[in-house]
C-alpha cells in the first residue's frame, strides 16, 4: 500500500526508531522504523524539519528499466533542512542545535546524515521558514551562469518552482522576462515574480511569433529551458537570439534529444548545461541562496504551495507529476 508504515513492531519496540521512507516500486512506497543513521567521521546528523520534492523523482518513482527497488531509506530526498542533533569525530564549526540546509541525498525521513562541508548554517532571519536548499541553490548557479545584463531580454520556458524563483533574480537584475508556460497559475505566479511578459505555451508558432513580435524580430538574448521535456527544449532554441545564450536548466531524464544544430549553427548562440556537479560550485549557490533570502532580495515562501506529511510521500509525488491548479512547490514534514 503506498505510503504505508511499517506496522510490524510493538510499540515498546519503537522506541529509539526513526521513520524513513523507502520506494518498494513503481509508484509505491512504505514507511520503515529504524534505527536513526550515525554519523562518521567529517559527519553531522540532522533532524530533518522537511524536504523538498523535486521534479527529478518522477522517473524514478514512475520505475524505469534502470531503476533499482527498494531505495535504500530516505532515497530520492535531497532538499532537506532540520537541525544538527549529533556530530561525528573530526568535525568542526558546527555545534548541536544549529539549524542547517544540506546537500544529503536520503532526507524523506526523519533524519539524514551529511558531510559537515555540505552544509550551510541558516541564520536567526530564517527562523520557522523552510528552506528546501539544493533548488535554491541550484537557482543560483543557473542565474550566475546565464550572465544576465540589465536591459536583455530574457525567456523563461516552463515556470515551476525554479522558473518562478529565476523570474524574480532576473528581473531584480534589470532584465526584461518573458514568462512561458502552459499553466495559467503559472503564469500567474510569474507576473507577481516580476516578469514583464506572459505567454501561454500552447502553440508552438505562436509562441514564436509573439516573442518576434516583443523583440522587434531580434528575439531574446537569454533563454532558460526549465522543463526537461522535447518540445520546450526546440522551442527555447527557436527564442534564442543571434550571439544569445541558451540555458539547458531542465532536468532531461527521459531519453536522448534531437536538436536544429542548423538552427543553433546559423545563430552561433552559447548553449549552456545549467547541471552543477561540482560540489564545491553546488555549496556555493547554496551559501548564495541562504544570502538571499535572508537579505530579503529572494522571498521563495509564495512558491511553497503544498505540504505533506512523510506518510503522504507518494500524494506528494503524484502532485509534482500531475500539476493541480494553484500546485507549484510540494514539502514533505516528517
Amino acid at each position: 500500500m503506498p505510503g504505508a508504515a511499517d506496522l510490524t513492531l510493538e510499540p515498546d519496540q519503537q522506541v529509539g526508531l526513526a521513520r524513513a521512507a523507502v520506494v518498494t516500486g513503481p509508484g509505491e512506497l512504505r514507511i520503515e522504523l529504524r534505527p536513526p543513521p550515525q554519523p562518521g567521521p567529517g559527519q553531522v546528523r540532522i533532524r530533518l524539519e522537511g524536504c523538498g520534492v523535486c521534479a527529478s523523482n518522477l522517473t524514478p518513482w514512475a520505475g524505469p528499466d534502470w531503476m533499482q527497488f527498494p531505495t535504500p531509506p530516505g532515497g530520492l530526498g535531497h532538499e532537506g533542512w532540520g537541525v544538527v542533533d549529533a556530530i561525528g569525530p573530526g568535525v568542526t564549526g558546527l555545534t548541536v542545535g544549529d539549524r542547517v540546509a544540506a546537500l544529503a541525498h536520503h532526507s524523506y525521513a526523519e533524519y539524514d546524515v551529511a558531510d559537515a562541508g555540505a552544509v550551510v548554517r541558516l541564520p536567526p532571519q530564517l527562523a520557522g521558514q523552510p528552506f528546501p536548499g539544493e533548488p535554491l541553490g541550484c537557482a543560483m548557479n543557473i542565474f550566475r551562469r546565464a550572465q544576465i545584463e540589465p536591459g536583455q531580454t530574457l525567456a523563461i520556458v516552463g515556470i515551476g518552482f525554479l522558473g518562478a524563483v529565476l523570474t524574480r533574480l532576473a528581473a531584480d537584475a534589470g532584465a526584461r522576462v518573458i514568462a512561458i508556460s502552459r499553466r495559467p497559475f503559472s503564469l500567474e505566479v510569474a507576473g507577481k515574480m516580476g516578469a514583464a511578459e506572459l505567454i501561454a505555451m500552447e502553440d508552438h508558432h505562436a509562441v514564436i511569433e509573439r516573442v518576434r513580435q516583443l523583440t522587434g524580430g531580434r528575439f531574446c538574448e537569454r533563454v532558460i529551458e526549465a522543463v526537461g521535456k522535447q518540445w520546450p527544449l526546440d522551442l527555447a532554441g527557436e527564442l534564442t537570439a543571434e550571439g544569445g545564450r541558451l540555458m539547458i536548466a531542465g532536468y532531461h531524464q527521459d531519453g536522448p534529444r534531437q536538436v536544429n544544430m542548423q538552427l543553433w549553427n546559423w545563430r552561433g548562440f552559447d548553449v549552456v548545461n545549467a547541471h552543477e556537479r561540482d560540489p564545491a560550485v553546488c555549496l556555493q549557490g547554496l551559501r548564495e541562496a541562504v544570502e538571499a533570502v535572508a537579505s530579503g532580495r529572494l522571498d521563495p515562501t509564495g512558491l511553497y504551495t503544498h505540504a505533506y506529511p512523510l506518510e503522504r510521500l507518494g500524494e506528494a509525488l503524484d502532485a509534482t507529476r500531475d500539476r493541480p491548479d494553484g500546485f507549484l512547490k510540494a514539502l514533505v514534514m516528517p
